[in-house]
């Protein structure tokens, strides 16, 4: 009985040390589970809170926009101050819509236009007509208006050197636009070998510090940047051949890189910087009225004519011409009411009035509503009572004369 009830009490022994191996093999199978899952549900949680920071980051980049670049070169560069000249500048506008006119003939006009000027043969045209036959040597500079900055600034140096040695007159600027851009680049990357060759510059509606539609458009980190950056490279790479750094360098980091690293002379030229404010009125976003001019004989564009044959083509593409009509107004007055709504500021439709003054220069602010494209497209019905883009030209370049001279003296 006795080994019985021994051998029993070593049964339950060794049957209690079996339970209780198996039960703590399973606690910590069962603890190496939950150690597991709660690994994998810290993954899924940190993924989930990646993608949500991610996902609201990208919504609040999108959200604000450009809200705090418009005006970055005004607060940055606030030791120099521009000068107001609209006054002065409606004075002279109105003498040369009187017939008075106060451009010199020592000196070469070289226009320069703006993006997607090539699609524009008569951009400027009218006005080199016009200069030609008062006695003036003027000139549209050839460049490819949809390469970089840096690319146009270079063809600009040669081109204003050509002109300054072969005529032996000093060069004044006029750019519209992104042409402005170039043309400020030029003298900024090559000063020191431009001094001396060159008046003067007028920057026309240029988008000086950037421009909030190139910014938005192109903007990394904001949503659907890569799929809206394909589009854009789709339309101007492959359908305009153009450059994408020709649209990249109008945004505000470009720009806020590109005037950081290289001076303009501001104190050594005389410069002015004119931008206008696009109407906004119910009528205009309505309108489907503007009227472009279209050439009927491109062939005229391409191969080179000799030299006697030249004035004669540029009068007969300018004759032969074909309206167009194109909802240009309409597109600047939905864009500038677009950047009033998103970020109060006033523009053409493509660059903010703040962004187009040139620190230290002298400023036309013109009360006159003009959208960012009234330069480029002439109508054929055109309103007598107001000045065209000729005459807003010549009135811009004899006021850099008249700084000019007064500088000397």
């Amino acid at each position: 009985m006795l080994f019985l009830a021994s051998t029993l009490q070593l049964c339950a022994v060794r049957s209690y040390a079996s339970w209780s191996s198996y039960i703590l093999r399973g606690y910590r199978l069962g603890q190496r589970l939950a150690l597991h899952l709660r690994g994998l549900c810290s993954l899924f949680v940190n993924e989930i809170n990646t993608k949500l920071t991610r996902s609201l980051h990208r919504f609040w980049t999108t959200l604000q926009g450009s809200s705090e670049d418009i005006g970055w070169l005004q607060r940055t560069q606030m030791s120099l101050y521009s000068v107001d000249g609209t006054s002065r500048f409606q004075e002279l506008l109105h003498d040369v819509r009187n017939g008075m006119h106060y451009l010199p003939d020592t000196l070469v006009y070289l226009l320069i236009p703006g993006l997607f000027s090539n699609h524009s043969p008569l951009y400027f045209l009218n006005t080199k007509r016009f200069f030609s036959k008062m006695g003036l040597t003027c000139h549209i500079a050839k460049i490819h208006s949809e390469a970089s900055v840096e690319k146009n600034a270079r063809e600009l140096k040669l081109y204003i050197e050509e002109l300054y040695w072969g005529s032996g007159k000093q060069v004044l600027l006029l750019g519209h636009s992104k042409g402005g851009v170039d043309a400020a680049a030029a003298l900024s990357l090559y000063w020191s070998e431009l001094k001396g060759k060159v008046a003067g510059l007028a920057l026309v509606q240029s988008p000086y510090g950037g421009t909030p539609v190139a910014s938005d458009i192109l903007r990394e980190g904001q949503i659907a940047d890569r799929e809206t950056r394909r589009i854009m490279e789709l339309i101007v790479c492959k359908l305009i051949k153009g450059d994408m750094r020709a649209l990249e360098d109008l945004t505000y980091d470009k720009r806020k890189d590109f005037i950081s690293k290289h001076r303009l002379p501001v104190d050594e030229l005389p410069i002015v910087s004119f931008h206008t404010e696009a109407s906004t009125a119910p009528t205009v976003l309505a309108t489907l009225t503007r009227i472009a001019q279209a050439e009927l004989l491109p062939l005229l564009t391409v191969a080179p004519l000799p030299r006697f044959l030249s004035e004669y083509a540029e009068s007969l593409l300018a004759s032969l011409k074909l309206p167009v009509v194109m909802p240009v107004s309409a597109a600047m007055a939905a864009t500038a009411l677009h950047l009033r709504l998103r970020y109060g500021e006033s523009s053409d439709g493509l660059v903010t009035r703040r962004d187009a003054e040139v620190p230290g220069s002298v400023v036309v602010r013109p009360e006159r509503r003009l959208d960012h494209a009234w330069l480029v497209f002439s109508t054929l019905s055109r309103r007598r009572a107001e000045a065209d883009a000729t005459q807003v030209c010549e009135a811009l370049l004899a006021m850099l004369v008249e700084i000019g001279v007064k500088s000397l003296c």
